[in-house]
């Protein structure tokens, strides 16, 4: 079981450890936007703008925020 583990060991040396791509920011803006609208509670609208204020999907979010107060 030793010799394995060295096999297993000796076979990762001389390769660069592979990273997963990493994630378009803004897809991952736009799907809590969109988990946020389908949740469709004031909490959830205004936990979006409160951490992606700046974003142009936190005008959207305030007039869903609006729509709801009526």
């Amino acid at each position: 079981m030793v010799e394995k583990a060295k096999a297993d060991d000796s076979s990762k040396r001389g390769r660069a450890p592979s990273m997963p791509m990493a994630r378009d920011p803004a897809a991952a803006v736009a799907e809590e936007y969109e988990a946020a609208r389908r949740k469709g509670t004031r909490e959830a609208l205004e936990l979006f703008i409160a951490r992606h204020g700046d974003d142009p999907l936190a005008a959207q979010a305030r007039a869903e925020l609006k729509r709801l107060s009526r």
